[in-house]
Protein backbone atom coordinates (compact mmCIF):
# COMPACT_ATOMS: atom_id res chain seq x y z
CA UNK A 1 0.00 0.00 0.00
CA UNK A 2 1.35 3.38 -1.08
CA UNK A 3 1.37 6.72 1.07
CA UNK A 4 1.06 10.11 -0.24
CA UNK A 5 0.96 13.54 2.25
CA UNK A 6 -2.16 14.87 3.07
CA UNK A 7 -1.42 18.76 1.50
CA UNK A 8 2.04 20.70 2.74
CA UNK A 9 1.60 18.87 5.96
CA UNK A 10 3.79 16.35 6.97
CA UNK A 11 0.87 13.73 7.67
CA UNK A 12 0.86 10.59 5.53
CA UNK A 13 -1.80 8.74 4.84
CA UNK A 14 -2.72 5.33 2.54
CA UNK A 15 -3.58 6.41 -0.92
CA UNK A 16 -6.45 3.93 -0.24
CA UNK A 17 -8.94 4.73 2.25
CA UNK A 18 -11.68 2.97 4.09
CA UNK A 19 -14.58 4.91 4.44
CA UNK A 20 -18.11 3.72 6.22
CA UNK A 21 -20.62 5.96 5.19
CA UNK A 22 -23.33 3.56 3.54
CA UNK A 23 -22.43 0.82 5.19
CA UNK A 24 -21.24 0.06 8.93
CA UNK A 25 -23.71 0.67 11.54
CA UNK A 26 -26.89 0.12 8.79
CA UNK A 27 -26.84 -1.78 5.70
CA UNK A 28 -24.36 -4.36 7.41
CA UNK A 29 -24.23 -6.49 10.68
CA UNK A 30 -21.44 -5.40 12.93
CA UNK A 31 -19.52 -8.44 12.73
CA UNK A 32 -19.74 -8.04 9.11
CA UNK A 33 -18.51 -4.32 9.34
CA UNK A 34 -15.70 -5.47 11.77
CA UNK A 35 -14.76 -7.88 9.50
CA UNK A 36 -14.17 -5.37 6.95
CA UNK A 37 -12.11 -3.13 9.08
CA UNK A 38 -10.06 -6.19 9.50
CA UNK A 39 -9.17 -6.71 6.09
CA UNK A 40 -8.45 -3.34 5.09
CA UNK A 41 -5.68 -3.24 7.69
CA UNK A 42 -4.86 -6.42 6.89
CA UNK A 43 -4.32 -5.20 3.18
CA UNK A 44 -1.76 -2.27 4.45
CA UNK A 45 -4.57 0.41 4.79
CA UNK A 46 -4.17 2.46 7.98
CA UNK A 47 -6.44 5.53 7.01
CA UNK A 48 -9.53 5.64 7.86
CA UNK A 49 -12.94 7.85 7.21
CA UNK A 50 -16.11 8.24 8.96
CA UNK A 51 -18.56 11.00 9.91
CA UNK A 52 -21.19 11.66 12.86
CA UNK A 53 -24.17 11.56 10.79
CA UNK A 54 -23.31 8.49 8.97
CA UNK A 55 -26.04 5.99 10.73
CA UNK A 56 -26.98 8.46 12.73
CA UNK A 57 -23.71 8.00 14.92
CA UNK A 58 -23.66 4.32 14.60
CA UNK A 59 -20.94 4.14 12.11
CA UNK A 60 -18.59 6.06 14.32
CA UNK A 61 -19.37 3.89 17.46
CA UNK A 62 -18.75 0.25 14.78
CA UNK A 63 -15.51 2.19 13.56
CA UNK A 64 -14.11 3.03 17.34
CA UNK A 65 -15.33 -0.63 18.68
CA UNK A 66 -13.23 -2.44 15.50
CA UNK A 67 -9.99 -0.14 16.22
CA UNK A 68 -10.33 -0.32 19.83
CA UNK A 69 -7.20 -3.39 20.22
CA UNK A 70 -4.83 -1.53 17.68
CA UNK A 71 -2.29 0.98 18.67
CA UNK A 72 -4.00 4.29 18.12
CA UNK A 73 0.15 6.00 16.42
CA UNK A 74 -0.05 3.38 13.36
CA UNK A 75 -3.52 4.47 12.65
CA UNK A 76 -4.70 7.91 10.66
CA UNK A 77 -8.94 8.25 11.84
CA UNK A 78 -10.93 10.83 9.88
CA UNK A 79 -14.54 12.34 10.90
CA UNK A 80 -16.47 15.18 10.14
CA UNK A 81 -19.18 17.66 11.28
CA UNK A 82 -21.88 19.67 9.73
CA UNK A 83 -25.20 17.41 9.28
CA UNK A 84 -27.92 16.45 11.87
CA UNK A 85 -26.93 14.13 14.38
CA UNK A 86 -29.51 12.90 17.17
CA UNK A 87 -32.82 14.47 17.99
CA UNK A 88 -31.99 16.93 15.12
CA UNK A 89 -33.05 20.40 17.20
CA UNK A 90 -32.11 23.82 15.91
CA UNK A 91 -27.98 23.85 17.30
CA UNK A 92 -27.59 20.34 16.47
CA UNK A 93 -26.38 20.96 12.57
CA UNK A 94 -24.33 23.36 10.99
CA UNK A 95 -20.61 24.86 11.19
CA UNK A 96 -21.33 26.75 14.57
CA UNK A 97 -19.02 27.18 17.49
CA UNK A 98 -21.38 25.23 19.26
CA UNK A 99 -22.21 22.37 17.40
CA UNK A 100 -18.22 21.83 16.41
CA UNK A 101 -17.64 21.45 19.78
CA UNK A 102 -20.19 19.28 21.09
CA UNK A 103 -19.37 17.24 17.65
CA UNK A 104 -16.22 16.66 18.35
CA UNK A 105 -16.98 15.72 21.63
CA UNK A 106 -19.48 13.01 20.73
CA UNK A 107 -17.00 11.67 17.84
CA UNK A 108 -14.56 11.23 20.53
CA UNK A 109 -16.90 9.49 22.86
CA UNK A 110 -18.46 7.22 20.06
CA UNK A 111 -15.07 6.53 18.51
CA UNK A 112 -13.45 5.94 22.21
CA UNK A 113 -10.46 8.21 20.99
CA UNK A 114 -8.60 11.29 22.65
CA UNK A 115 -8.23 12.36 19.40
CA UNK A 116 -9.08 12.12 15.40
CA UNK A 117 -5.84 12.85 13.02
CA UNK A 118 -8.22 15.23 10.73
CA UNK A 119 -11.45 16.84 11.78
CA UNK A 120 -13.85 18.23 8.43
CA UNK A 121 -16.83 20.55 7.77
CA UNK A 122 -18.86 18.01 6.38
CA UNK A 123 -20.10 20.87 3.86
CA UNK A 124 -19.75 24.91 3.70
CA UNK A 125 -22.21 26.60 5.94
CA UNK A 126 -23.93 29.74 4.80
CA UNK A 127 -25.50 29.99 7.73
CA UNK A 128 -22.99 30.53 10.22
CA UNK A 129 -19.88 33.63 9.73
CA UNK A 130 -16.75 32.04 8.32
CA UNK A 131 -15.09 33.48 10.72
CA UNK A 132 -16.42 31.98 13.80
CA UNK A 133 -16.36 28.09 11.98
CA UNK A 134 -12.48 28.85 11.70
CA UNK A 135 -12.14 30.12 15.72
CA UNK A 136 -13.78 26.90 16.34
CA UNK A 137 -11.68 24.53 14.68
CA UNK A 138 -8.34 26.11 15.70
CA UNK A 139 -9.52 25.73 19.20
CA UNK A 140 -10.44 21.97 18.46
CA UNK A 141 -6.79 21.66 17.14
CA UNK A 142 -5.29 23.53 20.06
CA UNK A 143 -7.51 21.46 22.33
CA UNK A 144 -5.80 18.33 20.90
CA UNK A 145 -8.64 16.94 19.90
CA UNK A 146 -8.12 17.48 16.38
CA UNK A 147 -4.36 17.31 14.42
CA UNK A 148 -5.64 18.40 11.10
CA UNK A 149 -8.56 20.42 9.48
CA UNK A 150 -10.00 19.41 6.49
CA UNK A 151 -13.36 20.11 4.60
CA UNK A 152 -15.56 18.37 2.13
CA UNK A 153 -17.24 19.86 -0.90
CA UNK A 154 -16.10 23.22 -0.83
CA UNK A 155 -15.90 25.50 -3.93
CA UNK A 156 -12.73 26.96 -4.98
CA UNK A 157 -14.38 30.59 -3.69
CA UNK A 158 -14.80 28.69 -0.16
CA UNK A 159 -11.53 26.97 -0.03
CA UNK A 160 -9.32 30.23 -0.47
CA UNK A 161 -11.69 32.74 1.82
CA UNK A 162 -10.92 29.60 4.42
CA UNK A 163 -7.85 29.13 4.48
CA UNK A 164 -6.83 32.70 4.63
CA UNK A 165 -9.06 32.60 7.99
CA UNK A 166 -6.99 29.47 8.74
CA UNK A 167 -3.76 30.91 8.98
CA UNK A 168 -4.79 33.82 10.62
CA UNK A 169 -5.40 31.35 13.41
CA UNK A 170 -2.12 29.73 12.89
CA UNK A 171 -2.96 26.39 11.50
CA UNK A 172 -4.16 25.49 7.85
CA UNK A 173 -6.62 23.57 6.00
CA UNK A 174 -5.12 20.38 4.50
CA UNK A 175 -7.48 18.42 2.71
CA UNK A 176 -11.23 18.80 0.93
CA UNK A 177 -13.04 15.92 0.55
CA UNK A 178 -15.09 15.78 -2.44
CA UNK A 179 -16.90 14.01 -5.19
CA UNK A 180 -14.80 12.57 -8.01
CA UNK A 181 -14.55 9.71 -10.50
CA UNK A 182 -13.77 8.92 -13.88
CA UNK A 183 -17.23 9.95 -14.94
CA UNK A 184 -17.89 13.08 -12.27
CA UNK A 185 -15.53 15.74 -13.06
CA UNK A 186 -16.50 18.68 -11.45
CA UNK A 187 -13.51 19.45 -9.45
CA UNK A 188 -10.97 19.85 -12.12
CA UNK A 189 -11.18 23.11 -13.42
CA UNK A 190 -11.73 25.29 -10.27
CA UNK A 191 -11.11 23.08 -7.00
CA UNK A 192 -8.44 21.52 -7.88
CA UNK A 193 -6.11 24.57 -9.09
CA UNK A 194 -6.97 26.34 -5.54
CA UNK A 195 -6.09 23.49 -3.80
CA UNK A 196 -2.79 23.29 -5.85
CA UNK A 197 -1.83 27.11 -4.90
CA UNK A 198 -3.46 26.27 -1.33
CA UNK A 199 -1.64 23.25 0.02
CA UNK A 200 -4.56 20.91 0.29
CA UNK A 201 -5.33 17.49 -1.10
CA UNK A 202 -8.45 16.08 -2.50
CA UNK A 203 -9.30 12.99 -0.19
CA UNK A 204 -12.40 11.69 -2.81
CA UNK A 205 -15.84 9.81 -2.27
CA UNK A 206 -16.92 7.82 -4.59
CA UNK A 207 -13.98 6.79 -7.31
CA UNK A 208 -16.37 3.78 -8.38
CA UNK A 209 -19.33 6.51 -9.02
CA UNK A 210 -21.52 4.34 -6.04
CA UNK A 211 -20.59 0.96 -7.92
CA UNK A 212 -21.68 2.13 -11.41
CA UNK A 213 -17.98 1.90 -12.70
CA UNK A 214 -17.22 -1.45 -11.30
CA UNK A 215 -19.84 -2.41 -14.48
CA UNK A 216 -21.93 -4.23 -12.89
CA UNK A 217 -24.74 -2.75 -13.73
CA UNK A 218 -25.66 -3.71 -17.31
CA UNK A 219 -27.87 -1.26 -19.62
CA UNK A 220 -31.45 -2.55 -20.26
CA UNK A 221 -30.81 -5.83 -17.06
CA UNK A 222 -32.38 -5.45 -13.38
CA UNK A 223 -29.74 -4.33 -10.98
CA UNK A 224 -28.66 -7.54 -9.10
CA UNK A 225 -29.47 -8.42 -5.93
CA UNK A 226 -28.10 -7.16 -2.61
CA UNK A 227 -26.64 -4.68 -4.85
CA UNK A 228 -26.68 -0.66 -4.12
CA UNK A 229 -29.26 0.32 -6.91
CA UNK A 230 -31.56 -2.15 -4.82
CA UNK A 231 -31.00 -0.89 -1.55
CA UNK A 232 -34.52 1.25 -0.23
CA UNK A 233 -32.41 2.34 3.21
CA UNK A 234 -31.11 4.67 1.22
CA UNK A 235 -28.50 3.42 -1.23
CA UNK A 236 -30.97 3.32 -4.47
CA UNK A 237 -31.32 7.42 -3.83
CA UNK A 238 -27.62 8.11 -4.18
CA UNK A 239 -27.09 5.70 -7.21
CA UNK A 240 -30.47 6.94 -8.74
CA UNK A 241 -29.03 9.82 -11.18
CA UNK A 242 -26.36 7.45 -12.19
CA UNK A 243 -28.45 4.77 -13.48
CA UNK A 244 -29.25 5.89 -16.95
CA UNK A 245 -28.90 3.15 -20.38
CA UNK A 246 -26.20 5.70 -21.89
CA UNK A 247 -24.36 5.72 -18.86
CA UNK A 248 -24.14 2.36 -18.41
CA UNK A 249 -23.83 1.47 -21.96
CA UNK A 250 -20.20 3.77 -22.02
CA UNK A 251 -19.20 2.59 -18.98
CA UNK A 252 -19.23 -0.92 -20.13
CA UNK A 253 -16.94 0.11 -23.07
CA UNK A 254 -14.31 0.68 -20.52
CA UNK A 255 -14.12 -3.40 -20.14
CA UNK A 256 -11.24 -3.57 -22.88
CA UNK A 257 -8.96 -1.10 -21.03
CA UNK A 258 -9.59 -2.57 -17.77
CA UNK A 259 -8.66 -6.08 -19.26
CA UNK A 260 -5.81 -4.68 -21.37
CA UNK A 261 -4.27 -3.61 -17.50
CA UNK A 262 -4.73 -6.64 -15.89
CA UNK A 263 -7.57 -4.58 -13.51
CA UNK A 264 -11.20 -5.59 -12.83
CA UNK A 265 -13.66 -2.81 -13.25
CA UNK A 266 -13.96 -1.60 -9.88
CA UNK A 267 -9.80 -1.64 -9.80
CA UNK A 268 -9.95 0.35 -12.84
CA UNK A 269 -11.96 3.22 -11.67
CA UNK A 270 -9.44 3.40 -8.55
CA UNK A 271 -6.42 3.50 -10.04
CA UNK A 272 -8.03 6.23 -12.58
CA UNK A 273 -8.65 8.96 -9.61
CA UNK A 274 -5.31 8.32 -8.39
CA UNK A 275 -3.61 9.69 -11.26
CA UNK A 276 -4.67 12.78 -10.28
CA UNK A 277 -1.84 14.48 -8.18
CA UNK A 278 -3.68 16.33 -6.25
CA UNK A 279 -5.49 13.52 -4.78
CA UNK A 280 -3.83 12.10 -1.26
CA UNK A 281 -6.48 9.21 -1.28
CA UNK A 282 -9.65 7.48 -2.49
CA UNK A 283 -12.26 6.42 -0.04
CA UNK A 284 -13.50 3.13 -0.39
CA UNK A 285 -16.29 0.91 0.96
CA UNK A 286 -17.25 -2.51 1.59
CA UNK A 287 -20.38 -4.79 2.37
CA UNK A 288 -17.71 -8.24 2.36
CA UNK A 289 -14.19 -8.34 3.36
CA UNK A 290 -13.25 -10.14 0.03
CA UNK A 291 -13.99 -6.43 -1.81
CA UNK A 292 -12.10 -4.73 0.04
CA UNK A 293 -8.95 -7.36 -0.58
CA UNK A 294 -9.94 -6.77 -4.42
CA UNK A 295 -10.08 -2.96 -4.93
CA UNK A 296 -6.44 -2.37 -2.54
CA UNK A 297 -4.71 -3.57 -5.64
CA UNK A 298 -5.10 -0.74 -7.42
CA UNK A 299 -2.62 1.24 -4.87
CA UNK A 300 0.82 1.88 -7.28
CA UNK A 301 -1.23 1.12 -10.48
CA UNK A 302 -0.06 3.54 -13.51
CA UNK A 303 -2.47 4.27 -15.91
CA UNK A 304 -0.40 5.39 -19.50
CA UNK A 305 -1.46 8.66 -20.93
CA UNK A 306 -2.69 7.00 -24.10
CA UNK A 307 -5.21 4.82 -21.94
CA UNK A 308 -6.45 7.79 -19.98
CA UNK A 309 -7.64 8.85 -23.24
CA UNK A 310 -8.88 6.31 -24.12
CA UNK A 311 -11.07 6.41 -20.89
CA UNK A 312 -12.42 10.14 -21.60
CA UNK A 313 -13.19 8.44 -25.15
CA UNK A 314 -15.51 5.75 -23.81
CA UNK A 315 -17.23 7.47 -21.47
CA UNK A 316 -17.80 10.98 -23.80
CA UNK A 317 -20.44 13.06 -22.81
CA UNK A 318 -21.32 11.07 -19.86
CA UNK A 319 -18.43 12.71 -17.83
CA UNK A 320 -19.97 15.29 -15.78
CA UNK A 321 -17.46 18.39 -15.35
CA UNK A 322 -19.81 21.87 -14.54
CA UNK A 323 -17.94 23.04 -11.93
CA UNK A 324 -21.01 24.62 -10.40
CA UNK A 325 -22.54 21.02 -9.37
CA UNK A 326 -20.19 21.09 -6.21
CA UNK A 327 -22.61 20.49 -3.71
CA UNK A 328 -23.31 23.24 -1.33
CA UNK A 329 -26.42 23.86 0.91
CA UNK A 330 -28.55 26.22 0.66
CA UNK A 331 -27.79 29.90 1.55
CA UNK A 332 -29.26 31.61 4.80
CA UNK A 333 -32.64 32.85 4.34
CA UNK A 334 -33.06 36.65 3.95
Amino acid sequence: MDYRFLGASGLKITEITFGNWLTHGSQVDNDVATACVNAALEAGITTFDTADVYANGAAEQVLGAALKNRRRESLEVFTKVYWPVGPKGPNDTGLSRKHIMEGINGSLRRLQMDYVDLYQAHRFDHQTPLEETISAFADVVRSGKALYIGVSEWNAEQLRAGQALAKEEGFALVSNQPQYSAIWRVIEAQVVPASRALGMSQVVWSPMAQGVLSGKYLPGKPAPAGSRATDEKGGMNTIARLMDATVLERVQKLRPIAAELGLAMGQLAIAWVLQNPNVASAIIGASRPEQVAENVLASGVVIPPEMMADIDAALGDSIERDPAKTTSPEQRPA
